[in-house]
């Protein structure tokens, strides 16, 4: 099916049209119809499936723009999921004029959330927390709000957040359009559907729970050996972008610690990190300044990096849905993807019931061929980038061209093959460059203007 078949407005198929969405993914084809005739829905789809858009674009459709009142929200478990679920928003709304979006998400000052919410805005994404919160101080209006959505609802409940998404749905209007989207559905899920929702329409896209094209190893080791295979397994496959998945907080920072030491480009994304941190982390890890990625699950819930060629199970999980949804990452996009798993003689078990979930057997690898853990030849594990911050964003009018002319034009006079990807946040931006320039970037950078006005200027550590 084309999107033109939808029932959806010129301004929406336009910016389809130039974002070249064609054809419409089977979760879309489900879903749209169903959110338009403004009736409950149930969603089960996985990431990757294109669910985002399935509810993005019947909100957008349903906007009246000239009434600036709260009318849709959206949560998402984490912070991160928050921030890409309003952007993708955003890119699919921009032929909308006045179309105002806050993110309300934990781990930023709550001050300028409800300031913003003051002044009036059409849609809200945010982590249950946090709207609870702003609903408590009575910042956040709830009497215009048509839908909600529950974005991953399953993680949601993982992670603790039932009473609040309760709470917060009864603070809403009862006539609201009620929508639930889920990877997975546990009785507790069923069960806040039977409550909250009014004969919703089931959609159910099945996916093929372990992709063809992901080849998936195991090493087994004992635990205290776990770093050093690690290690082994990096220096063989020299993975540009990976992610290692840890079960616990503590295991990220001592894991992270460890791979740096041994002059790894590696990064850790764990649930104590400030906010700042975690922005730093991730814009460095998007843009290939960090090539390996340390998280929990927790913490690792949302990522979304495009051409991830590994992922690396340093801790297996408890479950084979969390396996499946990680190695869900890579081989994206026709190519071919890597899955290593670590496991100690006590995850026997773990590994059989990941075999007979997903009907792929693991292939049993050998460390015997591997590279040792400090090997001085082969390639670098470095990453070839450094990340750079400028003290201003989107709400400053700063774009991705005006940085890239500050450091490419006549006052920069850098190439334009040493400027990588550049971010535009709200009041900040990220830029990479080549590792090999850096210390000029950030002088010219610093030295000169862009679009006329200096900023600060800080190398992402």
């Amino acid at each position: 099916m084309n999107f033109s078949a939808l029932k959806l407005s010129p301004p929406l198929l336009q910016v389809l049209e130039e974002l070249d969405f064609q054809n419409v993914t089977p979760i879309q084809a489900q879903s749209i119809p169903v959110l338009l005739q403004g009736r409950d829905l149930v969603g089960q789809a996985k990431t990757g499936s294109g669910k985002t858009a399935a509810f993005a674009l019947p909100l957008l459709e349903k906007i009246r723009l000239q009434d600036r009142r709260l009318q849709a929200l959206v949560l998402c478990p984490t912070r991160e999921l928050c921030a890409q679920v309003a952007g993708e928003i955003r890119r699919l709304g921009r032929r909308l004029p006045g179309l105002q979006i806050l993110v309300l998400a934990g781990g930023q000052p709550v001050r300028p959330q409800v300031d913003a919410l003051e002044k009036g805005a059409h849609l809200a994404v945010g982590t249950p927390g946090r709207i609870l919160d702003l609903l408590q101080r009575e910042a956040l209006e709830t009497r215009q709000l048509a839908t909600v959505v529950l974005d991953e609802a399953d993680r949601m409940l993982d992670m603790g957040f039932r009473d609040d998404m309760e709470r917060i749905l009864r603070e809403t209007p009862r006539t609201r359009q009620t929508v639930l989207f889920s990877a997975t559905f546990p009785s507790d899920i069923e069960a806040l559907s039977r409550t909250f929702q009014k004969q919703p329409t089931r959609v159910t896209v099945v996916e093929t729970e372990a992709a063809p094209d992901i080849q998936q190893l195991c090493y087994v080791c004992e635990p205290e050996e776990k770093t050093a295979l690690l290690l082994r397994i990096l220096r063989q496959y020299q993975p540009a972008s990976a992610i290692v998945f840890c079960n616990l907080k503590a295991t990220v920072v001592e894991l992270a610690r460890a791979l740096k030491q041994a002059g790894v480009g590696a990064d850790g994304l764990q649930g104590d990190m400030e906010q700042n941190e975690r922005d730093d982390v991730m814009a460095k890890f998007r843009n290939r300044s960090t090539r390996i990625l340390i998280a929990t699950d927790v913490a690792g819930r949302g990522i979304d990096v495009e051409a991830l060629d590994a992922v690396i199970n340093f801790d297996l999980p408890a479950q084979p849905e969390a396996y499946v949804h990680r190695i869900g990452r890579t081989g994206r996009a026709g190519r071919r993807g890597l899955a290593i798993s670590l496991a100690t003689p006590r995850d026997e078990l773990k590994v059989e019931s990941i075999e007979e979930a997903t009907g792929v057997k693991l292939e049993r690898a050998s460390a015997a061929t591997l590279p040792p853990a400090d090997a001085k030849g082969g390639g670098s594990l470095e990453a070839a980038w450094e990340t750079l911050s400028i003290s201003a964003g989107r709400k400053d009018k700063m774009r991705p061209g005006d940085i890239l002319g500050a450091l490419t034009g006549e006052a920069g006079g850098l190439n334009a093959t040493d400027i990588g990807k550049i971010e535009i946040h709200d009041h900040h931006a990220f830029v990479a460059v080549s590792k090999s320039i850096v210390r000029v970037a950030l002088q010219r950078l610093r030295d000169g203007r862009i679009k006329g006005r200096k900023y600060r200027i800080e190398r992402v550590r």
